[in-house]
């Protein structure tokens, strides 16, 4: 068995596209199914298509959806590295970029315009994306020249515009209610904020955690000491915010986690530092999802982040991330919030990938009786 698909770059992140029909056609749960494509479990993912990052293991199924209001959508699936689990959660905003370039070059959408406008929705949280794909005279650029913070290669320009983001995936912005809450874990209480915007995020002050405010380039080191009292605050987040049951049951990708801090009289360039942690380990720029959640923490009174970035309203937000600044949007259109930011994406091979015999035997056998 054999199945098409495209590898491509969206933002920060690596992911394979797949179509809906393509995968349905394997007649396996891709609970089954997208690991072994992957090579997990395998920290190296050999036998597999996975890059063994949390940023390159990820899948995006993609379908033209009969309703006329929605071009594209979209299902996002982190998939498990050391662990045969697929993590349905929440939405990846970096790979999102990549859905409206796909739509283009397959002739779902025609381009319109110096930027093309495509209606996506992600189905993990029924999040509306309005993406503006840079189309200069009504056509994608011969060689992309848009480039981004944190990738060494220009791609496709592709805007990503949440609308009304807040609440998608637990119903509300503060799912516990509160701007601030007390978790204890480590024997130590601490102040966080917990909001659900583009995706849940339950956010930290570095000086709580010992970090060196003054010098962001030793965070990473200092976040690695404390990876198990962090992950202990995550999975209570997850219980305060309805995402899990118990601690135990809390899913590793979803809430995220970041550790915010002011910035430094000798860097005005952000508005705040940030260091945000994917499945368990430091990510090297920025969960688009999550900084859709900053945005709106940062403008919530009470937050952890508003202490930092203040009251005043602002259309802006730099953020420092290990990858360099990343600049979200906020802005009012036809009675909606849209928060957004700018990527890039780019198309980097088109291929066909090989089904493993353990799971293609499996396969062929109920479709050669039903030919029979």
């Amino acid at each position: 068995m054999k199945i098409e698909a495209e590898w491509m770059r969206g933002g920060t992140s690596k992911c394979w596209v797949f179509e809906t029909d393509h995968l349905d056609e394997t007649r396996t749960s891709l609970d089954e199914l997208l690991p072994r494509l992957f090579g997990s479990p395998d920290s190296r993912q050999i036998d597999g298509v996975g890059g063994a990052t949390s940023t390159t293991s990820k899948a995006m199924i993609l379908r033209r959806p009969a309703e006329d209001d929605v071009d594209v959508e979209f299902t996002f699936a982190q998939v498990g590295i050391e662990e045969v689990a697929v993590d349905w959660g929440s939405n990846c905003g970096n790979c999102s970029a990549v859905v409206g370039l796909y739509a283009i070059e397959k002739g779902w959408v025609v381009p319109s315009g110096d930027n093309t406008r495509i209606v996506t929705r992600n189905t993990n949280t029924g999040q509306i994306i309005i993406q503006r794909v840079a189309t200069p005279a009504g056509a994608l650029p011969i060689v992309p020249d848009a480039q981004m913070p944190g990738v060494a290669f220009p791609g496709y320009r592709v805007g990503l515009g949440f609308q009304d983001p807040a609440g998608k995936t637990t119903g509300k912005l503060l799912p516990t209610g509160e701007a601030t809450d007390t978790i204890l874990a480590g024997g130590t209480r601490w102040n966080v904020s917990m909001v659900d915007a583009g995706a849940p995020v339950v956010i930290v002050r570095a000086e709580e955690l010992g970090l060196n405010t003054a010098r962001y380039d030793s965070w990473v080191a200092g976040v690695e000491l404390q990876l198990e009292t962090l992950d202990h605050i995550r999975r209570q987040a997850a219980v305060r915010m309805g995402l899990a049951q118990t601690i135990a049951e809390a899913a590793r990708a979803i809430p995220k986690l970041a550790i915010v801090a002011s910035p430094t009289q000798s860097d005005p360039g952000c508005d705040v530092n940030v260091m945000m942690l994917s499945m368990g380990k430091p990510h090297p720029a920025l969960a688009i999802t999550g900084s859709i959640a900053l945005t709106l923490a940062a403008r919530t009174p009470g937050t952890v982040l508003n202490s930092i970035t203040g009251d005043t309203p602002r259309s802006t937000l730099r953020l420092r991330t290990p990858a360099g600044v990343i600049e979200t949007w906020s802005e009012e259109r036809d009675g909606s919030l849209l928060v957004g930011v700018d990527r890039t994406a780019r198309t980097i091979a088109t291929t066909i990938i090989h089904l493993p015999e353990a799971l293609g035997s499996a396969v062929e056998a109920p479709l050669a009786s039903a030919t029979q």
